[in-house]
Order: structure tokens, then C-alpha cells, then sequence
């Protein structure tokens, strides 16, 4: 059964196209050129914060140009941007030390505002764990011990944050109670609905978690005793009334936020159905996000694909995004996109010898590796046992790249400078 170069660069172009189509700092230029700011003479103080941060700095800088007075980047890695800013490098996805110090600066920035001035916050997804800022009482190290534990039970990006926003002094609105003339949010989402409050951790913003909401997700996943005993406490008083909440929508804080959503997976689909329309491929649009257990997923996507494209003709291309979770139980490495692409593996052949399936995170970065995702098709299961690779084995061990890696199926775009989550393309060619 012979795989086909021909597709295989469609579906390269595809993805492409797909990624280009939430390019940060064109997203930025064209917000910013909508927002109507009544006094032209209003001058910003800007922090960009996330995966995306300096490309939406880049994007700032051409939009509003020496109306910035200010800027704070934070971000995976340093870079060089014109302009005033200044640029903080944190971790992720656990944060690190250089999280905490660009989440103390971040909240001392929001305190500099000054009259005339207005504090613009571009957010991506990854602010979370980039700009950290514990709460009292709380260490680095719980949170970060408190991140992965969720991280490897499987939690999903709203609980997760749930948690994270009533551990830190920043997120939850903490930000824009810092800020005298409130905070103006521009995020690109990396969240399934795109949920302001939950993209980042929704510094600049209202908040309507609780922390009983956040000790519910402890017990969830995992069950108190296996967090460190500072959270549990926190979140304990907080849930007791004895700590304040998080900023809510009725507090005079909350009536200067503004805030506007201005990339999404749905853009990401948008610019791939573009794309495989020009190509001459019938298009299937899968609108539903994929979310849930990566493996059962996948599953479920190739019976809802076998399903939904009997009558597409001889080429199709199936679309889909969303943000899958993984339960770690083994000691391999891997992450949802890889975990996805090797559940499929198994279940494409179902669908036909003609299939070609990409599943990869739109930042580059799957899990803790220099994978964004993989590629599987219809050889995939018989080229890996030629190999001795036994997949049913390398997927209980929670090890998806290094079986992609022998067979040289892994995606590898390097960091993408974007951030919305996955995006899943299935290409279709019928004999």
C-alpha cells in the first residue's frame, strides 16, 4: 500500500494555511484599526502575555506606534521588538522562577498607569503559566507541583485555571483591580468557547469561578491529599469565606474592563477551509470542538468522519479543532496531539486505503517535546509492525512520540508564534 507525496503536500499546505490564518501581529493590527478610542491623543501602556506575546507586541507597534509609552513582553523566549518594551522570559507549561519575577512586574506595571494613559493587554494562551504571581502564603513550587499533578490527570483547561487563578495575586482579575483606568484585553484564544476569563487566566477581567469551585477540581482529579498541603488550605479558607474572591463582575473594578476575542480555532479553520477549497478538495467542517480523553477522541472522530463523508466524492478534506486531554499513566512521552494521531492509527484503515490524518497543536508544541503533532494514514499500523513497534503497547505507556519518531511521522514546525489550540486535518482520496 503506497503512501502519496502529492497528498502528503496538500495536507502540509493545508495546515499551513491554517496556522497563517491567526498570525498574531496581523490579528492585532486589524483589532486595534476597529477599536474606536475616542480621545486619539490616549496614550497605552501595553503588556502582551502568552505564546503570541511578541508578535502581538510586533502588532502593536504598527498600529499604535509612539501612542505606546510603555511595554512589558512575556513571553517563552526573548526576542527583539522596536519599540519601549521590556522583555521577560517565563516557563511553561510549568512556571519558573522568571514567571514569578515577570507576574510581580506585571502587576507593578498596571500600578505605573497614569492619567490620560489606558493599560492594553494583548493575552495568548500560555499566560498562564508564563506570568505567574502566588498568592500569599502560596510558593512557586506548590504551584508548579500543583500544575502538574492536574496537568497529568487529565484536567481540562478550565478547571485548571480555576485552581490556578485563587493560588495567584494576578490572575483572575487581579491585573485590572491593579490598574486606575481599568484594563482593555485583546486575547487570541487558546480555549475551547472562548471564554475570556479562562484564556490566561483572565488577568484583565472579571471572574465568575469560586474557590469552592476550585477545591471541587482538586477533588476531581486526584483528591486533596495528593496536593501540597498550602493549597489545600487556601482554597479551603477561601471556600470557608475567610479569604477575598477573585474579582467579580458587580465590583466597580469590573465596569472598566473591556475585552474582545480576536483569534480562535475557528479562524485557524477558516483559513484551511480556504486553503482546501483552492486545492479542488469537497470540504467537511466538523464544528464541534474535539475535547474530552485524547484516545477516545480520536475514536469517536473517525466514526463521525466515516459517517459524514460517504457522499463527498472522490477528494474530500475533513476540519476540525479543539483541545483534547491526556491522563499520563505511563512513563513514555508524549502529548494529546501524538496521543490522538496513534489512537486513529488503529481505526483509520476503516475509513479506506486513501487517508491521510494530521493532528497538531497550532503553537508548535505538543506536550513536553519538539513535536507539534504527527501524521498517520492507512500504512501507518502495517509500517510499524515491520519495525517491531507494537502500538497498543507504546500508547500504554503514554510514549506516542517515540513511536512516531521511528517511523519519521512527527509534525515539526518549531514554535509557531500562535496559539489556538489543535487543529485535525483528514485528507480523503477514494480509488
Amino acid at each position: 500500500m503506497s503512501r502519496s507525496p502529492a497528498l502528503r503536500g496538500d495536507l502540509r499546505a493545508i495546515v499551513q494555511a491554517g496556522i497563517d490564518a491567526v498570525e498574531p501581529a496581523g490579528l492585532v493590527i486589524r483589532a486595534l484599526d476597529r477599536a474606536d478610542f475616542a480621545n486619539r491623543d490616549e496614550r497605552f501602556r501595553v503588556l502582551c502575555a502568552g505564546k503570541a506575546a511578541v508578535s502581538m507586541a510586533i502588532g502593536a507597534v504598527r498600529a499604535l506606534g509612539p501612542r505606546i509609552e510603555a511595554g512589558l513582553v512575556v513571553a517563552p523566549a526573548s526576542a527583539q521588538i522596536d519599540g519601549p518594551f521590556e522583555i521577560l522570559v517565563g516557563g511553561h507549561p510549568l512556571p519558573s522562577p522568571g514567571s514569578e519575577l515577570a507576574g510581580r512586574r506585571a502587576l507593578e506595571f498596571a500600578e505605573s498607569i497614569q492619567p490620560g494613559e489606558r493599560l492594553l493587554c494583548l493575552l495568548s494562551g500560555g499566560a498562564s503559566a508564563l506570568m505567574a504571581a502566588p498568592a500569599e502564603g502560596i510558593s512557586l513550587a506548590d504551584k508548579s507541583r500543583t500544575t502538574e499533578r492536574l496537568l497529568r490527570t487529565g484536567a481540562d483547561i478550565l478547571g485548571l485555571n480555576t485552581v490556578r487563578k485563587h493560588l495567584s495575586d494576578i490572575k483572575g482579575g487581579g491585573l485590572a483591580r491593579r490598574s486606575a483606568s481599568g484594563c482593555y484585553t485583546l486575547a487570541i484564544s487558546d480555549v475551547v468557547g472562548n471564554d475570556i476569563a479562562v484564556i490566561g487566566s483572565g488577568p484583565g477581567v472579571a471572574d465568575g469561578t469560586t474557590f469552592a469551585d476550585a477545591l471541587a477540581t482538586l477533588r476531581r482529579f486526584g483528591g486533596l491529599h495528593v496536593f501540597p498541603r498550602a493549597v489545600v488550605e487556601r482554597l479551603s479558607a477561601g471556600a470557608r469565606g475567610g479569604l477575598s474572591e477573585t474579582l467579580k463582575p458587580l465590583e466597580k473594578p469590573a465596569a472598566f474592563t473591556l475585552w474582545s476575542v480576536i483569534g480562535s480555532r475557528q479562524n485557524a479553520m477558516d483559513g484551511a477551509c480556504r486553503e482546501a477549497h483552492r486545492l479542488g478538495y469537497k470540504v467537511f467542517r466538523i464544528e464541534r470542538p474535539i475535547v474530552g480523553d485524547a484516545r477516545q477522541a480520536a475514536r469517536d472522530y473517525i466514526r463521525e468522519v466515516a459517517e459524514k463523508t460517504a457522499n463527498l466524492g472522490r477528494h474530500f478534506c475533513v476540519i476540525s479543532s479543539g483541545e483534547t486531554t491526556v491522563q499520563v499513566t505511563g512513563a513514555g512521552m508524549g502529548g494529546r496531539n501524538l496521543e490522538f494521531a496513534l489512537a486513529a492509527a488503529t481505526e483509520i484503515l476503516a475509513l479506506g486505503p486513501g487517508m491521510q490524518l494530521a493532528s497538531l497543536g497550532t503553537d508548535g508544541i505538543d506536550g513536553p517535546t519538539d513535536a507539534a503533532g504527527a501524521i498517520v494514514d492507512a500504512t501507518t499500523i502495517e509500517r510499524s509492525r515491520k519495525l517491531g513497534l507494537v502500538a497498543n503497547s507504546f500508547a500504554r505507556n503514554n510514549d506516542s512520540y517515540a513511536f512516531f519518531r521511528t517511523l519519521n511521522d512527527l509534525i515539526i514546525t518549531g514554535p509557531t508564534g500562535t496559539n489556538v489550540g489543535d487543529l485535525q486535518v483528514l485528507l480523503g482520496v477514494r480509488g
